[in-house]
């Protein structure tokens, strides 16, 4: 399992996770993200819509119960009134008194409801007034002040007020109360309120309200699986196309995409199976041509080698011959042996070009200091580097641990680099580093030449390629000695850099891992070298025999105006 990985269980119980794995599936999924989207867009609209609709039932339950509530109210109020306006009291209190008790049982009745309250308007008692009275549990206590001085003051109005009833279950209870004015002969007026519970129309809006939240639930969960098969139908054909392609761009060329009716998924399958058999064919011409081709060069080499081997041989003797020879002559076989030496190195070169793009080569490992193999080459190549007027310097703080490697194409990697070095350095020092780390070892080559641009240095591995091509060789290159010097350090699982710039200079970094380890782009030596100068390198003097210190993993010594330094790690 990969550290990322994040085992189901785990990622239940560990709240923290949740938003990066959901991040991870957001940007990774297309199914989820499009579900999401849907499924919350939904839930939003079936949210506002449900919350939109229960304020409405709400609303239109109680308008309709309240209108009722008064309607009612009003016909029993007028119905009372009018038969008190009928009623004559003679003087006599009992009269009042029974027509009062008969409203109680018949006329107020009409209000539906046996709620009711009834109080005096004027606080000053009267001989022969009916009681205030109470019934059905409306109190004093539930009216508000509010609500009482507004029906005292408007005698012709009715009014109303929400309250709050009590239930039997000693709870409260929704209700509404309906007050207005009552006069009766000779006892004036009178406040007359009817209370009516509103329970039934909660309970009417509380099922109402479950039935929109299970209906929009369910209809959120129905979406959600439709929106799931929907998607499934149009994302697994691109999930099949996308690990198709990239099956095909790995190489496996006979994979096709499975091709079902006739809809826009088919034609799209049919298509991209014409493209992968077009690649396919002409992959494999280009295969068969490259094949010829390595062939040819293979078998042009190989039958070159003897009759090179016969012009060599009759060359070496003209050419050991030449103080006999006039000087014309004399000049013509230094020209014939350094050409026949160069056509040798090129067909060298060219047999093992083949033997790369064969796949046949193989490697001699044998454990080698990359610090000493760097000194010999550099000790070899001395004269040249002299000739052209460069000064070799090398600087190695570490790579003396021998690491597998085979010596002889590493070798040839440093003297191909170091070459380039002498030949494009302009007379400059040239700086040999060989440094390493517990992963790999690296070798880096810097001279302080013209360098080469950004585009020219893309190319500087191309097999024949030159940044300057009307510029001459001055050390009998071939065109291919990077392009090995790539191979080699592929073959060794290492990697071969390059930095340069107008101006500045190049320099080259070989990196080797230790025991096949994965370095990636890693190396103990900085491709760019930033902005250094050759001023440093100055003071450093010429280079001397690497000296090594007992018990120690290796030293450089170097001679200076001061007279040698070493310097050990």
């Amino acid at each position: 399992m990969s550290p990322d990985a994040i085992p189901v269980s785990a990622g239940v119980r560990d709240w923290r996770s949740w938003p990066r794995r959901f991040g991870h599936l957001w940007t990774r999924s297309l199914r989820f993200r499009t579900l999401a989207l849907t499924l919350g867009l939904t839930a939003l609209t079936i949210l506002v819509s449900m919350v939109w609709m229960a304020l409405a039932i709400q609303n239109e339950l109680f308008e309709s119960r309240v209108q009722q509530a008064r309607e009612a109210a009003w016909d029993a109020t007028r119905s009372a009134q009018v038969r008190l306006d009928a009623t004559v009291v003679s003087n006599d209190p009992a009269v009042l008194q029974d027509v009062v008790t008969d409203l109680r049982d018949v006329e107020f009745r009409q209000a539906a409801t046996s709620m009711l309250a009834m109080y005096r308007v004027d606080p000053e008692p009267l001989p022969g007034a009916p009681q205030s009275f109470e019934q059905g549990g409306l109190t004093e206590a539930l009216l508000t002040d509010g609500l009482r001085d507004t029906v005292r003051r408007d005698s012709s109005l009715q009014w109303w007020q929400s309250i709050g009833l009590a239930a039997e279950d000693g709870g409260t209870v929704p209700g509404v109360v309906v007050g207005q004015q009552l006069v009766l002969p000779e006892a004036g007026a009178y406040e007359l309120y009817f209370a009516y519970d509103l329970a039934g129309e909660a309970r009417t809006l509380q099922f109402v309200q479950l039935t929109l939240w299970g209906v929009g639930s369910v209809l959120v969960v129905l979406i959600g699986a439709i929106s799931w098969i929907v998607l499934r139908s149009v994302t697994v054909p691109i999930a099949q196309a996308a690990e198709t392609s990239a099956t095909l761009a790995a190489g496996e060329l006979s994979v096709r995409l499975p091709v079902r009716g006739q809809d826009e998924f088919a034609v799209l399958g049919r298509s991209f199976n014409a493209m992968a058999d077009s690649i396919e064919a002409q992959i494999k011409e280009l295969a068969d041509l490259s094949l010829v081709q390595q062939r040819f060069v293979s078998d042009v080499s190989h039958e070159l080698r003897t009759p090179l081997t016969t012009i060599r041989l009759a060359a070496d003797m003209i050419f050991d011959q030449r103080d006999a020879f006039d000087a014309a002559t004399g000049r013509a076989a230094e020209l014939l042996h350094a050409q026949v030496q160069r056509f040798e190195t090129l067909l060298g070169d060219l047999l093992e070009i083949s033997r790369y793009d064969a796949g046949s080569v193989q490697l001699e490992l044998e454990a080698t200091s990359l610090a000493h193999l760097a000194e010999d080459v550099i000790a070899s190549m001395q004269q040249l580097a002299e000739q052209h007027g460069s000064d070799v310097r090398l600087v190695a703080p570490g790579g003396y641990a021998p690491v597998e490697m085979d010596p002889r194409r590493i070798r040839r990697i440093l003297r191909n680099l170091l070459g380039n070095a002498i030949e494009h350095g302009e007379g400059r020092p040239i700086v040999v580093t060989v440094d390493s780390d517990q992963r790999a070892v690296a070798v880096g080559v810097r001279d302080f030449g013209m360098g080469m641009s950004a585009a020219d240095a893309e190319r500087v591995f191309d097999r024949f390629w030159r940044a300057d091509p009307s510029r001459k060789r001055t050390i009998g290159g071939t065109g291919l000695g990077l392009s090995i010097a790539l191979g080699d350090a592929r073959l060794h699982g290492g990697t071969l850099a390059v930095w340069s710039a107008p101006g500045r200079g190049t320099h080259f970094v070989l990196t080797l891992p230790r025991d096949g380890a994965d370095i990636g782009d890693t190396s103990p030596i900085a491709l760019d070298p930033g902005d250094d100068d050759i001023a440093p390198y100055d003071a450093l003097g010429a280079t001397r025999p690497i000296d090594v210190v007992p018990g120690a993993t290796g030293a450089i010594g170097t001679a200076g105006p001061a007279g040698p330094m070493g310097v050990a790690r």
